[in-house]
């Protein structure tokens, strides 16, 4: 038997603020070869500290709508007043050829995923506490205040979401959460549902030929 070859979807959820985006970061510095983030397409405007490409692909409320016509998307989302996607192209050759695909999306868009892929793996990035998560918002300096507090109450509703994800794990020290994710990961990959090859469905008859025909096995004197 062994590990099923075929790549898995993790999806990764966090308020704003959590950063989930630098622990994402360090899963692909880890492994860059055997992982691939989705990069998702938002309406948003464009931050001071993003990456075109990287962060996200920026199009304009006409052209998401538009792709989202065209069928595009995997998933979508409208979230603080913005589109947010999650492109199919490529995810389907990703998998199939053993490497994970990372999505980092909104809740409701993983919502989307958990109906489309319930075996996909949902892990929820949370703060070490409320205080926390609203200094690193008010720390970005990028939204106004009132921009701000939408962001808060969102993310504090978000909070309360948590349950419906697999696992979560608090960032506090980004490299123990990393750890942590990392650890999420390998063990998801034993799960017995991932194993190819079990021998369960097996007709007993079937195993008892194998034995028999197996010379190492009959020379060592066990009486079958």
């Amino acid at each position: 038997m062994r590990q099923n070859s075929r790549g898995q979807v993790i999806v990764i959820s966090a308020p704003s603020g959590c950063g989930k985006g630098s622990v994402i970061s360090g899963l692909l510095k880890n492994d860059n070869k055997n992982r691939w983030l989705s990069v998702s397409t938002t309406s948003r405007p464009i931050r001071d500290n993003d990456i075109p490409g990287e962060t996200y692909n920026f199009v304009s409320k006409e052209e998401f709508e538009k792709k989202i016509e065209e069928g595009y998307f995997l998933e979508y989302t409208n979230y603080a007043g913005n589109y947010y996607g999650t492109p199919k192209e490529f995810i389907a050759d990703k998998l199939q050829k053993g490497i994970d695909v990372i999505l980092e999306i909104e809740i409701e868009g993983a919502n989307n995923i958990k109906k489309l892929i319930p075996e996909a793996l949902f892990i929820f990035i949370m703060p070490p506490s409320i205080k926390e998560m609203a200094r690193r918002l008010k720390g970005r300096g990028t939204d106004s205040k009132e921009k701000m507090l939408e962001r808060f109450h969102t993310a504090y509703k978000e909070i309360n979401e948590v349950t419906t994800y697999n696992y979560v794990v608090v960032n506090d020290v980004l490299e123990n959460a990393i750890d942590k994710v990392e650890a999420i990961i390998k063990a998801e990959k034993c799960r017995v549902d991932r194993i190819e090859e079990v021998y369960l469905d097996t007709p007993e008859e079937k195993i008892h030929e194998l034995l028999i025909d197996d010379k190492d096995f009959v020379n060592e004197d066990i009486k079958i």
